[in-house]
């Protein structure tokens, strides 16, 4: 008579788990870090939009003081740097291709396994 087969130790087999939690924890800091962006962004047009008010309204000041002069000299150093950041991307595909396909992947995973697990319990 054959002795029974033994089944490897669970623990010498390698574990999914903590490699899928540390891609799952990449994907929210890269998430996070695209819904920070999307909020400067936001930020940023409302700044740049109250600048060009301001200055709109200095222009149409008949009187030009120097305080004006100085004034719309700053707004429109501020409003340069403000179209820099902005004209800088809300993202690149380089910077969300990883953390998209990996959301892709184990979305995607988690469907199959629900489809799998459901027509075994039907």
């Amino acid at each position: 008579m054959k002795p029974p087969k033994q089944f490897p130790n669970s623990s010498s087999q390698e574990n999914p788990e903590p490699e899928f939690e540390q891609e799952l924890e990449e994907v929210e800091r890269s998430l996070l870090s695209l819904k920070e962006r999307y909020t400067q962004v936001q930020s940023d047009r409302e700044q740049k939009s109250q600048l060009q008010q301001r200055r709109q309204d200095l222009q149409q000041n008949k009187m030009q003081t120097p305080e004006i002069k100085a004034e719309l000299k700053h707004i429109q150093q501020q409003l340069e740097v403000l179209e820099l950041n902005l004209e800088s991307q809300l993202f690149s595909w380089r910077s969300f291709k990883k953390p998209f396909w990996q959301a892709v992947r184990f979305g995607g995973m988690g469907v199959i396994i629900g489809w799998i697990l459901k027509s075994c319990a039907g």
